[in-house]
Formats: structure tokens, sequence, C-alpha cells
């Protein structure tokens, strides 16, 4: 067989198995967060954040809307060399984000069932 039909054949298999897997998956909430950065992320995003009582008075004196949380969530990145994955009993995680042209960093808690904003600060 030459390899011109293999290829075809490879191909043919792999689009009609894309369609399967995008009609069986496409209705449901299925995401690929592999990387260890997307994974801390979801973690907060999925559990009860509650904010502190200095993080909501940055965010009053920068006049910052706190939905930009979920925002940097979903969009920062997780910054390890400035966070402390070995703290006993919730972890701590330095979020570093962008909004609004201002780049900001959030140090959250993150305990079993709840993600605690502890401090939000200006990185530049």
């Amino acid at each position: 067989m030459k390899f011109i039909h293999r290829l075809g054949y490879y191909l043919s298999g792999f689009v009609v198995g894309i369609i399967m897997l995008m009609f069986f998956l496409g209705g449901k909430k299925t995401s690929c967060d592999w990387g260890l950065d997307a994974r801390v992320l979801k973690n907060i995003r999925n559990k009860e954040r509650i904010v502190s009582k200095d993080a909501l008075l940055f965010f009053e004196a920068q006049q910052i809307d706190t939905s930009y949380i979920s925002y940097i969530l979903k969009a920062g990145d997780v910054n390890f060399k400035k966070s402390d994955i070995e703290a006993k009993p919730c972890k701590i995680y330095q979020v570093e984000g962008k909004v609004n042209k201002k780049e900001l960093g959030l140090i959250f808690e993150n305990c079993d069932s709840t993600a605690v904003l502890k401090r939000v600060f200006n990185l530049k």
C-alpha cells in the first residue's frame, strides 16, 4: 500500500474521531486544565471566595470593581516563585494579572473548602 493511501486512511479516521468527540463532549462542561497554572487557578475559582478587609480597602481606594478578581483568576498567572506551596494548613499563591492597564498581584490562601483573598497590591 502506498504512503499516500495510508495517509488518506489515517486522516479520514482522525477526522471521524474528532467529529465523534465533538458530538459526545460538545454539550458537556469539559476542560483541559493540564498545566500547573491552570489547575491552581481553576481550584481557586471553584471554591467559595472570601475577600479580606485589606483587599476590599485596596479595591475601594483604587476604584477597581471586585468582579475583576474573577477576571484575573481566568486570565492571570500564578507566580510560583513568590508562592508558598508548602504552607500548612493552607497553601499561599500569588496570582498576577492585568486590569485596566494596572498590573495587580493577589495573595490567596487556598484552603480545602475556601480561598481567602488576603492582599492585593500593584506590581509596577
